[in-house]
């Protein structure tokens, strides 16, 4: 909450001070102006001119192009209200993206969530090259608002310092280049499942069904593998994921990506926003479910449901991406296409459904259980890679089939820490990890817990939660009133899901 006196501050240096309105963080409505204020003439800056210019007494804003090769300081007031900044901290450096919202390719509600925030971390773990070279055509927060926001906002911890040194050393190191026999390995595994699977349908349907569903995880986590990177072979293969699994990949970057940036955090991330057929923690009576206190014992079922779930999601993105005009939508949307022809044609229903169901249940027992037993937060954490190291567990595999079916996601804080990084290279990072949180003292270290056990910790979790009391006053699965990046606020799959369940 913003203290009175520094709410004052701010409005009274927006009035008072050349070029100056105030951050959208430190407002909670527009700020009214007269009708009878000249507007100021607009002033057009160009890539590497981006600090404001103009000379008039009236506060300005940014309007920017999408692609950024143009940024225009315009009036923020009209007639009747005034723009408020959109700020963000990048590296120590706040830009206002209050004009460029709308461009970005991956979706406004990505700027709204770091609104006087820092975001170095997400930046640096989700973007290319190219896309960090796109900074330096950022407008820069105006004076005044920077003072503001810097008296707010957290100071990086040290423990963020030495993380950017690291990556930084990693960088360096190559780790970012691909094992090109290691993908093409991974990916033709997938190919002789989804073979296997085609030939033996009429003669062993049980078998067919078996090799497909196993087929639909593997993909499942390659789509994971290359939706995330940020090299030309992942690029080519973005659409990889609506083909070979049925899964929409502007569906998934929105959805998995946010559980990356705010990983655990009550009412944001939607991986554990599971109600109202499975909880985490135990919930307001006003949030329960009967279901709650059998959870431990029905558990399997809506973990089955898991990839029908997101199928259906990844379909009802895929056309509103195509009426809003996202970036490569149409090819999305055919790629989803093309899988649904494949299998249609290839594999009679008897074989694919119950092969979408056992992928689900597959899948679920894989992604639920190195998080969820792990630290919840009812707020947001500035220091994004403690919180990390807090909410992520690895689980150690006992096999190469394990090594396999889990898909990198054993490597999960590996991972977390490094999104983008191809999944080969994860093993090797354990041990400087393991020092890295010794040297930066971080609570509970470097977790990890053999791959059974850590089912056993996640299955008697959801037993401990039912049979708990509901808790007036607990925190929501999709987010409190004004809270940034609530589920309840964003046109998000779990927004959907909790509207259409009455949760």
């Amino acid at each position: 909450m913003i203290c009175n006196n520094l709410f004052v501050f701010v409005l009274l240096s927006g009035v008072a001070s050349t070029n100056a309105f105030v951050p959208t963080r430190f407002t909670t409505s527009m700020v009214q102006k007269s009708a009878s204020l000249t507007k100021p003439s607009s002033t057009v800056l160009g890539a590497s001119t981006m600090e404001p210019t103009t000379t008039s007494k009236e506060p300005t804003t940014w309007e920017c192009d999408d692609d950024l090769t143009e940024c225009r300081e315009v009036p923020a007031c009209d007639e009747e209200q005034c723009r408020t900044s959109l700020d963000v901290r990048i590296h120590g450096e706040w830009y206002d993206l209050t004009g460029w919202r709308k461009g970005h390719p991956a979706g406004e509600h990505w700027i709204d969530y770091y609104d006087g925030r820092d975001a170095t971390e997400v930046m640096d773990g989700f973007h290319s090259k190219k896309a960090m070279k796109m900074l330096d055509r950022l407008p820069r927060s105006k004076p005044e608002a920077t003072k503001a926001l810097e008296q707010n906002a957290v100071p990086d911890s040290n423990t963020q310092i030495a993380f950017r040194k690291l990556r930084e050393e990693l960088e360096a190191e190559g780790y970012w280049e691909r094992d090109m026999v290691h993908e093409y390995k991974i990916l033709g595994i997938w190919g002789a499942l989804v073979a296997g699977a085609a030939f033996t349908s009429g003669a062993v349907p049980l078998l067919s069904t078996f090799l497909l569903g196993l087929s639909m995880t593997a993909a499942g986590w390659l789509g994971h593998d290359y939706i995330h990177g940020i090299d030309e072979y992942a690029f080519k293969l973005r659409n990889f994921a609506g083909f070979a699994a049925g899964l929409h990949p502007t569906w998934w970057s929105d959805k998995h990506n946010k559980h990356h940036a705010l990983t655990n955090e009550m009412g944001c991330d939607e991986d554990v926003a599971t109600d109202p057929f499975l909880f985490q923690w135990a919930p307001d009576p006003k949030q329960d479910s009967p279901l709650r206190k059998i959870q431990h014992l029905i558990f399997y079922i809506p973990f089955s449901f898991l990839f029908a779930l997101w199928r259906v999601d990844s379909m009802k993105v895929a056309v509103d991406a195509v009426e809003n005009k996202r970036p490569g939508a149409k090819n999305e949307l055919y790629s989803l296409l093309a899988h649904y022809l494949f299998v249609l044609t290839v594999f009679p229903y008897t074989i694919w459904v119950p092969a979408v169901f056992m992928s689900g249940l597959v899948s679920a027992l894989i992604v639920t259980p190195t998080h969820q037993s792990e630290e919840m937060f009812e707020e947001y954490q500035p220091d994004w890679v403690t919180a990390q190291f807090q909410s992520t567990r690895n689980a150690v595999t006992t096999n190469p089939f394990s090594e396999w079916i889990w898909g990198g996601m054993q490597y999960q804080l590996e991972h977390h820490l490094f999104p983008s990084m191809p999944r080969s290279k994860y093993p090797s990072l354990r041990e400087r990890l393991i020092k890295f949180a010794e040297d930066n003292q971080i609570p509970g270290g470097y977790r990890e817990t053999g791959e059974f056990e850590i089912l056993k910790m996640n299955w008697e979790l959801y037993k401990r939660v039912a049979e708990a009391d509901a808790v007036p006053g607990a925190p929501p699965t999709r987010g409190r009133p004004g809270q940034q990046g609530a589920i309840d606020s964003t046109n998000s799959p779990a927004n959907g899901i909790s509207k259409a369940v009455g949760a």
